[in-house]
């Protein structure tokens, strides 16, 4: 059935949940906002696909929404409308292949670090048509970011150790395995 005529019917429970992974993705970029670059997004992204699949696009966007409520719907939120799709179609991707656990873990750890390695180049094309930048003046822009990438993919590298314990973790309590 095409996706457009095919009705999708979220429960209250889901909603909810997708809430509270929103709110989580938001209040852990607000804790870590002290350190320049690092936060545990490419984690939650990564755990919430595995988990949720399509439907992880929910709280993503619920998360999207929610930092340009309180940071404000500015220009430097515009990319945050594409920038995380990458990494969620990469976990969709990988998501469906029947890898072992020993190489799941260091594959999940690495394509994250490469998601943080690559978010300048990801938000540069942005920048440059909102800004006017040449392609010269773009490369110099992701050239004078690389630093805070480098920052970025090993802070994602190190948070991407816990997507398998946290995906495991959303799909027990999902299942209904663990009960307060």
């Amino acid at each position: 059935m095409p996706l457009s005529t095919r009705k999708v019917k979220l429960a209250t429970r889901d909603l909810t949940v997708f809430a509270v992974l929103s709110t989580i993705m938001f209040l852990s970029r607000i804790m870590l906002q002290g350190i320049p670059s690092v936060h545990l997004l490419g984690l939650f992204i990564a755990a919430i696909t595995l988990t949720y699949r399509v439907r992880a696009l929910i709280p993503l966007y619920g998360y999207i929404m929610l930092d340009g409520v309180f940071a404000g719907f500015s220009t430097w939120w515009i990319p945050y409308l594409y920038i995380w799709l990458p990494l969620w179609l990469t976990f969709m991707a990988v998501g469906r292949i029947n890898l072992p656990r020993r190489i799941q873990l260091p594959l999940y750890m690495v394509l994250c670090g490469l998601h943080g390695l690559s978010f300048g180049l990801l938000y540069a094309p942005a920048q440059a048509l909102m800004f006017g930048l040449s392609f010269q003046a773009m490369i110099a822009w992701i050239i004078a970011g690389l630093p805070f990438d480098i920052i970025h993919a090993l802070g994602n590298f190190a948070a991407g150790a816990l997507i398998i314990p946290l995906s495991s973790l959303m799909r027990n309590l999902d299942s209904g395995q663990y009960r307060a």
